[in-house]
């Protein structure tokens, strides 16, 4: 797949919206610094690359730009919130639209969507809401689980806490960043994650990833240092499950109403069920990222990868 139409003119202005006000801001900086270079190199020289802030809609009117790619990553970027004001500007945008962005920016409603679809399975869980007895809503719940902030990425505010008489700790961590939380049961299994990728109107997955952290779970240092992770690529997976796992990311894209891009994270359990875990609408674009890893064994080179992401804006117009 090296071949990869242009379907955005080469002189269009294009802003590429990162960093934002967000706890993954500096991981945005990442990724829209190495997307910057790759449409330099494509032969988009009127790309800007944009750290947003709280004029950034005056920045945008200014800048009189024909396309928005999307590199922001967490609150305020990835939850519809650009996506909305990208609208109001009447500025085409790549990636997720505003109600599949909110939706999938909150981990307790994407799965309330995905419930409705008895082939995606989901993990056993408990949404609590400010002021709830978490020990009271988590009774049912089987130990060791996760905690975990609706609305963050990157790890950040999760915990997985092996004993009942440690939840409590557990809870106050996740709630310093978001009042509600969701609390999971850990799945005993491997971690993968499959790419969704939009190309001629088709969605199709990315190769599987499986990670090995070298810690306990695939936290924010496992994610973002290198060497703290053992990447297995293609996944070491029997074909029957490849391909139902591969199934379950398209489906739980579209179900969610994506567009252009996203990842789908999954546990897959030691009986060989793929258990959807959460989908990433604007996936990780640096050099240790995940989505870059799994094209580029498909054949689909950053560059490539971000040309096809480039496409996808005005999807959701």
């Amino acid at each position: 797949m090296q071949n990869i139409v242009q379907k955005i003119d080469k002189n269009a202005k294009i802003a590429v919206l990162c960093g934002g006000m967000s706890s993954e801001a500096e991981i945005s900086r990442r990724s829209g610094k190495g997307c910057f270079e790759a449409l330099q190199r494509l032969g988009y020289k009127n790309a800007e690359l944009i750290d947003v802030d709280q004029n950034i809609a005056q920045v945008l009117k200014d800048g009189k730009y024909d396309y928005a790619y999307n590199a922001l990553h967490g609150k305020y970027g990835e939850d519809g919130c650009i996506q909305g004001l990208l609208e109001i500007l009447q500025i085409p945008y790549t990636g997720c639209g505003v109600m599949s962005s909110s939706i999938c920016m909150n981990k307790e409603f994407t799965k309330r969507v995905l419930a409705v679809y008895p082939d995606i399975p989901l993990a056993k869980s408990v949404f609590v809401q400010k002021g709830e007895d978490v020990m009271a809503k988590t009774k049912e719940l089987t130990f060791p689980v996760f905690t975990k902030p609706v609305c963050e990425g990157s790890s950040f505010g999760m915990t997985k806490v092996n004993s009942r008489e440690d939840l409590p700790a557990a809870y106050n961590e996740a709630v310093k960043y978001n009042d509600d939380v969701l609390i999971e049961e850990f799945i005993d299994g491997i971690f993968v994650t499959v790419g969704v990728l939009e190309q001629d109107g088709r969605d199709f997955a990315t190769e599987i990833l499986e990670i090995i952290p070298k810690n306990e779970w695939y936290d924010y240092e496992s994610k973002y240092t290198p060497g703290m992770s053992e990447f297995i690529l293609p996944a070491k997976l029997e074909e029957d499950l490849t391909r139902r796992t591969k199934e379950i990311a398209v489906k739980a894209h579209q179900a969610a109403g994506c567009r252009g891009v996203s990842r789908v994270d999954f546990m897959i359990s030691k009986d060989g069920i793929p258990y959807v875990i959460e989908i990433n609408t604007s996936p990780g674009m640096t050099a240790t990222s995940d989505l870059p890893a799994q094209s580029k064994v498909m054949g689909i080179s950053y560059d490539n990868l971000v040309q096809i992401i480039l496409n996808s804006a005005g999807l959701n117009k």
